[in-house]
């Protein structure tokens, strides 16, 4: 089964709270005929319209197929979450490649988060950027490893952004009884995700690029030039880069097999109303210590957007609505009356090491992918280092690629079940309150 076309209609957004709110949303045509190209970019979510944009910006010729939408996959329905560094600690990263350069992974997110504000600015995109990201603890021993973690970043890398919490602080904060304690960060924020990747991909167009949708490539011919097929269409191009992210199928088995596709889901509420002053009162997102994270933030409309449980394979739950509300309501007791306006699924890109997927499969065929739920950020920097590598300065894509990424255990076939057991026993131990 293709992931395309497991949960979605063609060419029509998930019933999301984001597409229901979504500025710009024209469609696009579909590729027709055969064209040539310098650079021809696989998938328009953040990854490849950061690329077609930083691309087209410096001259070239770029042409951008789109299966579906633009920001029709996880970048149009994640939870708008703009994070600090890595999605793995810098303590473990600096443990797999050195000091050196995991000070410069750091750099590299601190520099992600920029060019989010940068971007949404230079092109005058309708998206605040909202400051302030929290992380919840559900234990102590969890509040006092995230508060030392935070006096390391403070002491080694010169993040001074982090504001520790205690239990009052935290309950403050959120608007939950539930956590221990935590620490909000002041150097993060939250956006419409949606509308940035419709920013992204106008700008992109002003800047000369031709992005199609409802264009899915069947296969890629390596070249010179490449050939990228697609039915009764095609694309001759020098360059190709593949960011499909938990889209790719087979396109590039050697990406596959390291990085596998889960689902994630979110709800939308009824607007607050009187409430909207008791949830987290100063605008922050939040997310959670639990190994299946839940995570949650308010809509400009004063909905709460609440994401949370995962599942394994290709269908989504039939009832996404009720799948989500139960966690929100181990946070939020005090809504349980409050009425599910939007239930939306969507599908992302893990890795086994949490920490993103750089591949070159010769000098000009370049993907990046498995953002592990750390992608509004690092998708967008993302973009800008695969354009960079087009132009011929590659050392950070060369950074990304030399970090080690291990293949999923039991190939493409068998990876799905044992990710499965795995996740179920940390479901079981969060439920019980391991």
């Amino acid at each position: 089964m293709n992931l395309l076309h497991a949960n979605d209609k063609p060419g029509v957004y998930p019933g999301s709270w984001y597409a229901a709110t979504a500025t710009s949303a024209d469609p696009r045509p579909a590729m027709q005929g055969a064209v040539k190209a310098d650079v021809c970019i696989v998938g328009a979510g953040f990854t490849g319209l950061s690329a077609a944009l930083h691309l087209a910006k410096a001259g070239l010729d770029v042409v951008v197929l789109e299966a579906q939408r633009v920001g029709f996959g996880a970048s149009g329905r994640n939870g708008g979450q703009v994070g600090s560094g890595q999605r793995l600690g810098q303590d473990r990263i600096e443990k797999l490649v050195g000091r050196d350069d995991a000070r410069r992974l750091w750099q590299m997110a601190e520099d992600a988060k920029q060019l989010i504000r940068d971007l949404i600015a230079e092109h005058d995109m309708p998206v605040p950027f909202h400051d302030g990201v929290a992380i919840a603890c559900r234990h102590k021993i969890e509040v006092t490893e995230t508060h030392d973690y935070a006096e390391r970043l403070s002491r080694d890398y010169g993040y001074d952004r982090i504001e520790a919490l205690d239990r009052t602080g935290i309950a403050d904060l959120t608007g939950s009884d539930a956590y221990a304690g935590g620490e909000v960060d002041w150097g993060a924020g939250h956006i419409h995700p949606l509308n940035f990747a419709l920013g992204l991909a106008r700008a992109a167009t002003e800047a000369g690029a031709r992005i199609f949708e409802q264009s899915e490539v069947t296969s890629l011919r390596a070249g010179p030039p490449h050939l990228v097929l697609l039915d009764g269409a095609e694309v001759q191009a020098e360059h190709v880069i593949l960011a499909c992210n938990g889209y790719l199928g087979g396109l590039e088995p050697q990406v596959a097999r390291r990085v596998m596709p889960i689902n994630n889901f979110v709800i939308a509420t009824e607007p607050l109303g009187d409430r909207r002053a008791e949830i987290l009162p100063s605008n922050t997102a939040a997310y959670d210590s639990r190994f299946v994270v839940n995570y949650w933030r308010k809509s400009e409309d004063g909905r709460l957007l609440f994401g949370g449980g995962e599942s394994y394979g290709y269908r989504f739950p039939r009832d996404i609505a009720a799948k989500v509300r139960a966690p929100m309501l181990d946070v939020y007791p005090q809504l349980r009356d409050l009425r599910i306006d939007y239930a939306w699924g969507g599908t992302l890109g893990i890795t086994m090491n949490r920490l993103p997927c750089f591949y070159r499969r010769d000098r000009t065929i370049l993907s990046a992918s498995g953002y592990s739920g750390h992608g509004v950020a690092l998708a967008v920097i993302a973009g800008k280092i695969l354009a960079e590598t087009v132009a011929g300065q590659a050392g950070d894509f060369d950074l990304m690629a030399r970090l080690p990424m291990p293949a999923f255990p039991g190939g493409v076939t068998l990876r799905y079940p044992l990710l499965a057991l795995a996740m179920s026993w940390f479901a079981l131990r969060d439920r019980i309150g391991m």
